[in-house]
């Protein structure tokens, strides 16, 4: 088991608040507050100086916390000096007894406002980040929908008619050869031969063959048999 160490500044806290505690007896008993009264006042006065101590650590420097710290801190220091000699304490001024009387309703005060003034303080401290967060992103207006139109809507690709490819340009159909009349007689006789003898009407093929002339010359008499 280690050794126990005392702490040189934890010791002097508790001569310094022994002190402390002892001077305001004295005051609050020069003052005509007699019995548990007169230890009553030390204690108020402690335990607003550690609440308004223990706000400044945790919640950060504030103008409540500061103004009842050092209320109750010229309380201590101004307890200690009076009882130091600067005063008659077996005639106290009526300026303490005023003070001494109206003390537990001024802590009472302050120890209120220090517990329950927390929620304001914190808003505070964190309205600023509040309002340094980016602003949501704002919300699109709706889109109107189309109003019906009274023109027909557009056809579709499948319903398009396929357009037709473009006529090719017919070629000229070359002129008929003349031809004599001799031969055209003479074809016709021929012709006239072979439906006697065969019951078919002559074909250009046969009927060139039969007059020995050109394909183009055989279909323009060809032309004019029928």
């Amino acid at each position: 088991m280690g050794r126990i160490r005392p702490d040189p500044v934890l010791v002097q806290a508790v001569i310094a608040g022994a002190l402390s505690f002892a001077h305001l007896h004295d005051l609050a008993a020069a003052a005509g507050q007699d019995g548990w009264k007169a230890w009553a006042y030390p204690i108020s006065v402690d335990l607003l100086l550690v609440a308004a101590w223990r706000r400044l650590r945790n919640d950060g420097s504030s103008r409540l916390a500061w103004c009842w710290f050092l209320i109750a801190l010229v309380a201590s220091l101004g307890a200690n000096v009076v009882t130091a000699g600067f005063l008659d304490l077996r005639h106290p001024p009526a300026w303490l007894r005023f003070g001494i009387a109206g003390w537990p309703a001024l802590a009472f005060l302050g120890g209120t406002l220090l517990a329950h003034t927390r929620g304001v303080v914190e808003a505070a401290h964190t309205t600023p980040l509040a309002d340094m967060a980016p602003a949501p992103d704002p919300v699109p207006a709706p889109v109107p929908a189309a109003e019906p139109s009274d023109e027909p809507a557009e056809l579709e690709a499948a319903d398009l008619p396929t357009p037709e490819p473009p006529a090719e340009p017919s070629q000229p159909t070359p002129a008929p050869t003349p031809v004599p009349a001799a031969l055209v007689a003479h074809a016709r006789k021929v012709a006239d031969e072979h439906h006697t003898r065969t019951g078919e009407q002559i074909d250009t093929d046969t009927l060139r063959a039969r007059l020995g002339v050109p394909s183009q010359l055989a279909e323009s008499i060809a032309a004019q048999l029928t």
